[in-house]
């Protein structure tokens, strides 16, 4: 009888959803009367939904590393109260495939989002005037990016090894594309095709291998407003074994 209730448990914690992560698994400061998230439990799973108030003070802050290496949180809905996500925030998170950001954010830090492999899809929030170096570096599986007429700078490596990323559309806002933003965006299966860019563009600078390795790019019209393009910025030339040069 022993053996066929652990059988049976067995069973059904196979086949039964697991539960959501909830509160219990964030740590936490007040300073001020705001909350700012610090940490989560790497054991935390499934959606997570961060609440806009803990003990009637306004979350207002995700800090850095906060929900790094949480590889079980599936998808995260951040409060209209928050404005700022930290350095490497969410990086690791293998398993987020869908995240809320509002537009009360104004700041997304550097990696914050790295390496979140399943992820497929992020709206910039108007609020963010620079999207950081590293912020969606090594999220294989993005193909849709929306970034608003908010943001002036997209930094280095930003999007670096979005290789499901297919076409990008860059606002007449942005002035500058950071060295290496856009480098290895491309796969067996594609990559990126086509950039766009606006009439009344205001970009003046590409970094240095901006678009590099990005082979099957074919539609791409350098703004007139450009001075100045970095090294390797626009190689599309196909060698047998690339390697990145940083």
């Amino acid at each position: 009888m022993k053996h066929l209730t652990g059988f049976l448990a067995l069973f059904l914690f196979a086949v039964l959803p697991l539960s959501a992560a909830d509160l219990s698994d964030l740590t936490y400061t007040t300073t001020g009367g705001e909350v700012t998230i610090t940490d989560c439990d790497t054991a935390a799973t499934g959606e997570l939904i961060i609440p806009d108030t803990i003990e009637g003070n306004p979350v207002t802050r995700i800090f850095d590393l906060a929900l790094r290496g949480c590889i079980s949180i599936t998808s995260v809905v951040i409060p209209d109260s928050v404005t700022f996500i930290g350095l490497r925030a969410f990086s690791g998170c293998t398993s987020l495939a869908s995240i809320t950001i509002p537009d009360s954010v104004t700041n997304i830090g550097p990696f914050a989002f790295d390496s979140c492999i399943r992820l497929t899809g992020i709206t910039i929030p108007v609020g963010v005037t620079s999207i950081a170096g590293g912020a969606f570096n090594n999220c294989f599986n993005l193909t849709n990016v929306t970034i608003p007429d908010s943001v002036t700078s997209i930094g280095g490596g930003a999007f670096s090894a979005c290789r499901a990323l297919r076409s990008i559309t860059i606002p007449d806002s942005v002035t500058s594309i950071g060295d290496n933003a856009f480098d290895w965006c491309w796969s067996s299966q594609g990559g990126l095709t086509s950039v766009n860019f606006g009439e009344d563009s205001q970009l003046t600078s590409i970094g240095e291998y901006a678009f590099w390795v990005c082979l099957n790019l074919t539609n791409i019209t350098i703004p007139d407003s450009v001075t100045s393009i970095g090294e390797q910025a626009l190689s599309l030339i196909h060698i047998s074994e690339p390697t990145r040069p940083y």
